[in-house]
């Protein structure tokens, strides 16, 4: 959901094949730190100094401001520190993706695993757009980097460390807004995105206060302050700095209801908002580096169970039952939650069944917690945002709300 995005200061039955159980079993609650990490995919941006004297402007011309910011060009470094409550998740989220190598035929520069990463420590990121059809991220380590490049109808990414290249297409570049929207799956967006998926939620359940004003990158900025009322939400509040001058999100910062230090930390450095070189978005495969096309990859991937629409883990309106595999929604705003019906029964898979890789079962059983209730019995799986219940009937349930919220609403749905 966005790479240039920012806030200030401060989402079987008996008869099935065995392996299509498996997978089933354990693709829900690896969804679940994926809607973590789609979390983290949202933002980027960082840096203090002090507060600037900014005439006064209300939370709703505030947001008339971003909804207006035409502003398709940027470039410059983020700095993004998560803190989800996770172990680290490299080697859990390698196991989930498709492995890298000639044997298995994936590839170590998918961006799944890569971007996933991103959902605990800190990184440092440095960022590129000219408009919706031009867009670069690099996440830089100590002695490799990583690159997820679009241009036009080309998306890559490439891993230097391993120097293998993933390629996939985008049929509907250039067709139009609707159209230039829909990018592959990981692949950022503008920082707009973000702001406009938070102000989804800006309904009677949300207070939108302006809080101050701050100073990102040498940019001044007003602070957009968004906090969700009632109860049993994990959020407890999100600021964005926004640009005095064009209105686009420069820092964001989610801080959690139960306190401490932010689930989400992220900003920009250093900013620019001039046209970058055509060049920046140019990406040609070096000789010897092995490249994977998105096609290939799609006909070995098993298919997942579908999951809910859209990016952040919170809104949410009321929903009929559905079929197997279907979402449906308890609730409202803030402390909805989201319902699926597996089908797969038994409970959580674990490592030693045989059912999931080594390092995926330590995942799951590192923030696991037997629950209880009218529903029957079944696993809460933590993170400081994000909590999902599986029920041992197959039932799953998650949202941005805590364990209380979660079994609250399984006994309800009985």
């Amino acid at each position: 959901m966005a790479p240039y995005e920012s806030a200030r200061r401060t989402e079987a039955d008996e008869d099935r094949p065995t392996g299509r159980r498996k997978v089933a079993r354990y693709a829900v609650p690896a969804a679940v730190a994926g809607v973590a990490a789609a979390t983290i995919g949202l933002v980027p941006a960082l840096a203090d100094s002090g507060d600037p004297e900014l005439p006064k402007i209300s939370a709703q011309q505030l947001i008339e401001k971003i909804a207006a910011s035409d502003q398709e060009q940027v470039s410059g470094n983020v700095k993004i520190s998560t803190d989800l409550g996770l172990p680290s998740l490299g080697d859990a989220a390698a196991s989930f993706a498709p492995k890298g190598g000639e044997k298995d035929g994936g590839s170590a520069a998918t961006p799944d695993a890569k971007l996933m990463e991103l959902a605990s420590g800190t990184h440092t990121l440095r960022v590129a757009a000219d408009g919706p059809d031009k867009q670069k991220l690099t996440i830089l380590d100590d002695a490799a980097e990583y690159s997820i490049i679009r241009n036009g109808a080309d998306v890559w990414a490439y891993d230097s460390k391993s120097d293998e290249a993933f390629h996939a297409e985008d049929g509907h570049a250039g067709k139009g807004e609707k159209h230039r929207q829909q990018r592959p799956e990981g692949m950022p967006a503008t920082p707009k995105e973000l702001a406009d998926e938070v102000l989804k939620a800006a309904d009677v359940t949300t207070s939108v206060t302006v809080d101050g004003t701050a100073s990102v990158a040498g940019r001044d900025a007003y602070q957009l302050l968004v906090q969700p009322k009632g109860t049993g939400s994990t959020v407890g509040s999100i600021r964005i700095a926004v640009d005095a001058e064009n209105g686009v999100p420069l820092k964001f910062t989610l801080t959690p209801s139960s306190g401490g230090k932010a689930v989400v930390d992220a900003g920009f450095t250093k900013v620019d908002f001039a046209k970058p070189a055509a060049s920046t978005f140019d990406f040609k495969p070096g000789k010897g580096t092995k490249v994977t096309e998105a096609d290939e990859l799609e006909k070995q991937a098993p298919k997942a169970p579908k999951g809910p629409q859209g990016g952040l883990p919170f809104g949410g309106h009321s929903g009929g039952e559905g079929a197997e595999g279907d979402i449906k929604v308890i609730g409202e705003g803030w402390s909805s939650v989201a319902v699926v019906d597996t089908g797969v029964k038994g409970g959580v898979p674990s490592a030693e069944s045989g059912e999931l890789p080594p390092e995926a079962g330590k995942l799951l059983d590192s923030f696991g917690d037997k629950v209880t209730g009218k529903f029957g019995s079944g696993t809460v799986f933590s993170t400081r945002l994000v909590n999902a219940l599986m029920t041992d009937d197959g039932k799953v349930y998650v949202g941005a709300v805590d364990k209380a919220t979660l079994v609250k609403a399984a006994d309800a749905a009985k």
